[in-house]
């Protein structure tokens, strides 16, 4: 694999250099760039690298600057210091970030999952990342909401679209998201992350292993106990119950 690493800091250069040798000592790292301006004339004069570690903070600018100036077709893997608030915009953009100071072991996940992305990347249905998007949603602070899921199939990875969705539901720790076609997929984060990166205006958590797309409901009846029972659109035949502290929500939900 040829790697460049953009970072403006040389004692953290040389430690993400190092630990990139370590793991995987096979890897050649062409170059190590500190500044949007020297990125963007390394990528226009060379041929793209499978895989690019970059800071977001360079000392000319923003690093996603970089990708207004030059056609980007490598893999990105972010370095940054930033918030929590902000790490979540990359995790709905299915986009990996390393949060510095970084780990070894976290190194080592990143790497794992850019080579197990390589193949189907290369494929016509890869997941192109929106670096724009994801700019904006750090820079202005607008809340933003997972649009899409990376699963496994059998040979590969796809995306799946939550606009999909019909409904989540785990069991044994396992989360499942089953699609409008019957579909299902297993996903890698709980239920309690899901309610997190989900829009709720579109999706609701119906009790502790469920959560809901409004548009998989058909129906849902009154219950003893000031509980509701709901019913899911064909073929989604199994009930699903709602407390009777949820149920006042769910309506006013239902009528937005």
């Amino acid at each position: 694999m040829r790697v460049i690493i953009v970072e403006d800091e040389m004692h953290n250069y040389r430690l993400l250099k190092g630990m990139v040798e370590k793991l995987r000592p096979g890897w050649e790292i062409l170059e190590g760039l500190e500044s949007v301006k020297s990125t963007v004339e390394w990528l226009t004069n060379n041929s793209s690298p499978d895989l690019i570690f970059m800071d977001i903070q360079l000392t000319d600018g923003i690093s996603f600057s970089v990708f207004d100036e030059v056609q980007v077709d490598s893999m990105v893997i972010f370095t940054t210091a930033y918030d929590e608030y902000a790490l979540r915009a990359f995790q709905v953009n299915s986009i990996d970030y390393l949060l510095k100071p970084i780990k070894q072991e976290k190194l080592e996940q990143a790497i794992v999952k850019f080579e197990n992305l390589v193949k189907p990347q290369q494929e016509s249905n890869a997941i192109k990342p929106d670096y724009k998007e994801l700019l904006q949603a750090i820079t202005q602070g607008e809340k933003k909401y997972r649009k899409r899921f990376l699963v496994s199939g059998a040979t590969a990875f796809f995306k799946l679209d939550t606009d999909d969705i019909a409904w989540f539901y785990t069991q044994d720790r396992v989360t499942t998201a089953v699609t409008f076609a019957g579909k299902e997929h297993t996903i890698d984060l709980t239920i309690e992350k899901l309610e997190e990166q989900l829009d709720p205006e579109m999706f609701f958590r119906t009790n502790r292993s469920t959560i809901v797309h409004i548009n998989a409901i058909r129906k849902f009846e009154n219950h003893f106990g000031g509980k509701l029972i709901l019913r899911l659109i064909h073929p989604f035949d199994e009930p699903i119950m709602i407390s009777r502290l949820k149920a006042a929500e769910f309506k006013e939900w239902v009528g937005n």
